[in-house]
């Protein structure tokens, strides 16, 4: 109780904070951690990565990490970094077993294309994403649109519409502990959708968001059960093992294929259980984040469970950085 309702908020708080970033990112024994929840800071790096997790029979999910860009070049810079990566991705030697389902797959957050510019930032991201689909399409490589906090919504979500008139297979995400998200699958959960649900990793406010572990689970329960209920392709993200039986049962449920929904998880972190739903014959996804700009997502990854506060503390002890 005392992380969620202490530690957890302070560390989504710290996640924004200019100043906490500079002192975290100074400490030489952070880059421990990091490197245990992001792909490097090259595009080489992060295609090593994935060559990898593709051997093992997983999907992936490829981020380049940054948000809240303020700045028009630097969303341009992005965009560049996207098709850079895109390029990368299409002389990649992929195998599957599925005629339905892309292997390979990027993921944007829309903020990082402009959508937070003070002037046209909508118009701005929705060009960027453009080139982006274009490029992907073209590489036989699928697009998800990343949530962000919650104030966001609402225009992720119509600029998510315009893409998908020209990119049908363009997925997006939905945050389950937001009070509007069953509504939301209720309304994108039509033929050919592609739904992300996962639980949130933004510090909202009561108004907006359920508070508690209990309140989120069963919010997301509910989310899931009208996804597998609809007619698209949902992606469970979670790492919680009593979401992933549950998901499991509403797949037998449903009589959903294995071709017709996926699991989802962040790069390191239950690797074993990642491997074990593979040899299962589930569709497994890594969510493969790449980047100098690390600190927010380093940051939520530690507030979403005590054990990652646990090793991030430890490797501030003297000696166990080397």
């Amino acid at each position: 109780m005392a992380f969620s309702t202490l530690l957890r908020p302070a560390m989504l708080a710290a996640s924004r904070s200019p100043r906490m970033e500079r002192a975290i990112t100074k400490m030489s024994m952070t880059k421990k951690l990091v490197d245990r929840f992001v792909a490097g800071s090259t595009a080489d790096q992060a295609v090593a990565a994935v060559e990898s997790l593709l051997a093992s029979g997983r999907y992936v999910t490829i981020d380049y990490l940054g948000e809240d860009t303020t700045d028009i070049e630097q969303a341009r810079t992005t965009v560049t970094h996207y098709l850079h990566m895109l390029s990368a991705m299409a002389e990649l030697d992929v195998k599957t077993d599925s005629e339905s389902v892309r292997p390979l797959e990027v993921s944007l957050k829309l903020s990082a294309l402009g959508q937070s510019l003070a002037r046209d930032g909508d118009a701005i991201a929705l060009d960027h994403a453009r080139q982006i689909c274009t490029a992907a399409e073209a590489a036989g490589v699928w697009v998800n649109v990343d949530a962000e906090d919650h104030t966001t919504t609402d225009s992720t979500l119509l600029i998510v519409k315009a893409l998908r008139r020209d990119f049908p297979s363009l997925g997006t995400v939905l945050q389950a502990y937001l009070h509007r998200t069953e509504g939301d699958c209720r309304e994108l959960s039509g033929p050919g959708s592609r739904i992300r649900l996962c639980k949130g990793a933004y510090k909202e406010p009561a108004s907006v968001a359920f508070q508690g572990r209990a309140a989120v689970d069963e919010s997301y329960l509910r989310c899931l059960q009208v996804l597998m209920q609809g007619e698209g392709y949902p992606m469970v993200a979670t790492h919680d093992p009593a979401l992933i039986t549950a998901a499991q049962q509403y797949v037998e449920s449903t009589q959903r294929k294995a071709d017709e929904f996926e699991f989802q998880m962040l790069y390191g972190i239950r690797d074993e259980e990642q491997s074990r739903l593979v040899q299962e014959d589930n569709h497994l996804r890594v969510y493969v984040p790449y980047g100098d700009e690390w600190y927010g997502y380093f940051m939520r990854r530690l507030a979403e469970r005590p054990a990652n506060v646990a090793f991030f503390l430890r490797s501030l002890k003297p000696g166990s950085a080397r």
